[in-house]
């Protein structure tokens, strides 16, 4: 009964945990974030308005509009895209933030009827 009442109490204060989501602080500026390429780590850079975001990685620029659902989740097109791929949409989801960090999640906004959800974590740091 001893162990049931110490599993009991670990349960209730992990449950009570709060991840910090300060998610207004990261609407808009200038971010830096990591990525693989075929095997190997890039360095890409976005400034992000309330309305646009504009990529710039690989020596490419492309921009896209950004509607935001939340404080923490927005949905990303791209305005110009070049193919079909492009012409999807991406729902983005700010999941923690740090002081000059955060963390999100993305995947298509919407689901593809013959293909399982791929939802793709990343860190955004804060430059500007």
């Amino acid at each position: 009964m001893k162990i049931f009442y110490t599993l009991l109490s670990c349960l209730i204060f992990t449950s009570c945990f709060n991840v910090e989501r300060n998610c207004s602080d990261y609407k808009t500026g200038t971010f830096q974030f990591n990525y693989l390429e075929d095997g190997v780590e890039k360095t890409g850079k976005f400034v992000r308005t309330e309305a646009y975001s504009i990529d710039y990685f690989d020596g490419r620029i492309d921009s896209s509009s950004v509607r935001w659902i939340n404080d923490c989740e927005f949905i990303l097109t791209n305005l110009h895209p070049k193919s079909n791929q492009e012409k999807k949409s991406i729902h983005m989801k700010i999941v923690s933030t740090t002081n000059d960090s955060y963390t999100f999640e993305y995947k298509y906004a919407v689901k593809e009827s013959n293909r399982p959800d791929r939802v793709v974590k990343g860190v955004a740091q804060k430059i500007d």
